[in-house]
């Protein structure tokens, strides 16, 4: 951003985002939450949207905003019920008399917070923004739509535990959204040739893992806020190292031009092994920790659900290590005229800073966050201690290492600089974004196309014309009176004689009668 014209307009955008994120966490009650809640929403936009001269950025902005405004329904009709319910919304209330509510008020609220946080944490239905979004400057990608922001909703399912407690149809619907969202994210992780995208689709896919792990109960909700912490350090990581090799490589995005760049930028390279290897869930590393508790956890509750997140973990270790294969190894396949070079301190300090928590944050939070969170969550979470090994652990272990290989056996080779036309309707779909946005145009834009049009056709035909119909009376009938009104003296002398005779004859017929 040092040589962008408006980057004092930036710094203020993030600062009014710090501010509302702030107030967000902090607040004692839904209603300042909400304050917060709709304050980052508006910095998002502002921040996707800032190089507004772009039209895809633009675009983006407007998808965001209008997506996330969604969601916002569902977190306005939630507040609204529980001050019908409860005459309050603050945190405690809520939390204290959960307990009383009818089995459909709390299923009730607890849709309507799913609503919101799918809109916020971008989860299946709502998911299609956040691909968009990164049209924005990387440092937002990395430090909003990565870290902070996007991790809302789970925050928010997850300070709503007393509500979700109370019904199993919307924590298990939780749960779903969840194990779907980390499904689709991966996939879509698999087939874009953009980092960035490659990354939103996996901030996606982690984000399904921590809501996956808030519909478990209160002992995930404990692993959910424990993922959300080491996501934030290795995504935040891998995103500005992102922004780095973007910086090497005159701004392009395209994994297919670049190769070899472990040798060009070291620094990027280490430091961004570290996030990727935090990701994948290599042993004792951030990732290790949170993931293989929320996939252990999801195995307690169903096997379904923890085979699906078990199967997640093995399509991760393979997109990211064809990320790592086509961005940092093999044959250089730079463009004519770009020369990578490694970026200066000012963006490798906080790569090295960030790996070193991708590395050792999950040693650091393993035994100190479950208890540390256990008065919020109401979970009692047993300690495992650093060198935890199960049979799940195990059998995670070895399918992250068979899509480690299976990454780099299918990358290994020579990287044609343009995707290859490919027939595999699961590339295809992933290419598209798994048709996020036809969906969306087809299921709700054309509808409400046809329903405004009739709308207007409703307003222009009967409205309008019932309107403009009785003004043409009124018109009609004060052109014939303006013929009396004409100004003349001997008109309105006849037209009082008339009246007269007419009167008189009235009077006379009626006495003859």
């Amino acid at each position: 951003m040092a040589h962008d014209e408006r980057r004092r307009r930036f710094f203020a955008y993030l600062n009014l985002f710090i501010t509302a994120m702030l107030l967000l966490v902090l607040a004692d009650n839904y209603l300042v939450l909400f304050f917060g809640w709709e304050g980052v929403g508006l910095a998002s936009y502002l921040l996707i949207g800032f190089w507004q001269q772009r039209n895809s950025a633009a675009v983006a902005a407007k998808k965001a905003f209008v997506v996330n405004r969604v969601g916002d329904i569902g977190l306005n009709l939630a507040i609204f019920t529980m001050l019908f319910q409860f005459g309050s919304s603050a945190f405690v209330d809520v939390n204290d008399n959960a307990a009383s509510l009818g089995h459909g008020w709390a299923t009730l609220i607890g849709f309507f917070l799913l609503l919101a946080a799918c809109g916020k944490s971008a989860q299946v239905p709502l998911q299609s923004w956040l691909l968009d979004a990164m049209e924005g400057p990387t440092p937002v990608s990395a430090l909003i739509h990565a870290a902070t922001m996007v991790t809302a909703g789970v925050y928010l399912i997850v300070r709503s535990h007393a509500i979700f407690a109370q019904t199993p149809a919307a924590t298990l619907a939780v749960a779903i959204v969840g194990t779907v969202t980390l499904l689709f994210g991966a996939w879509i992780g698999t087939a874009k040739d953009d980092i960035k995208k490659v990354l939103a689709g996996s901030t996606m896919s982690q984000i399904g893992y921590m809501m996956l792990a808030a519909g478990l109960g209160p002992l995930g909700a404990a692993f959910a806020i424990f993922h959300l912490l080491t996501h934030g350090f290795f995504k935040a990581n891998m995103f500005l190292g992102a922004g780095s090799v973007m910086h090497g490589m005159n701004d392009d995005v395209n994994m297919r031009h670049y190769g070899a760049l472990r040798r060009a930028m070291p620094a990027t390279f280490l430091t961004f092994a570290m996030g990727y290897l935090a990701i994948i869930g290599f042993p004792f590393t951030a990732g290790y920790y949170s993931k293989d508790h929320i996939i252990e956890a999801a195995f307690t509750r169903s096997w379904v659900l923890g085979l699906l997140a078990m199967i997640g973990a093995g399509v991760t270790a393979f997109y990211m290590t064809r990320l790592m294969v086509m961005t940092y190894a093999g044959h250089k396949r730079w463009l004519e005229g770009v020369h990578p070079h490694e970026s200066p301190s000012v963006m490798t300090v906080p790569l090295w800073i960030l790996a070193a928590l991708s590395l050792v944050g999950g040693l650091l939070l393993n035994d100190w966050i479950g208890g540390w969170l256990a008065p919020a969550t109401g979970a009692e979470v047993e300690h495992a201690g650093l060198l935890h090994v199960s049979v799940i652990g195990l059998v995670t272990l070895l399918l992250v290492a068979v899509g480690v290989f299976l990454g780099w056996w299918f990358f290994r080779d020579e990287i044609p600089a343009t995707a290859p036309a490919s027939r595999s309707p699961f590339t295809i779909a992933g290419r598209h974004d798994l048709y996020g946005d036809a969906f969306n145009e087809a299921v709700f834009m054309r509808p409400g196309q046809v329903l405004v049009n009739g709308v207007d056709r409703f307003d222009s035909g009967v409205i309008d014309g019932s309107v403009m119909g009785s003004a043409s009376i009124v018109a009609g009938a004060s052109t014939v009176v303006r013929r009396v009104q004409n100004g003349y003296v001997r008109s309105y002398g006849l037209t009082m004689v008339l009246g007269t005779v007419l009167v008189g004859l009235v009077l006379i017929l009626g006495q003859m009668g």
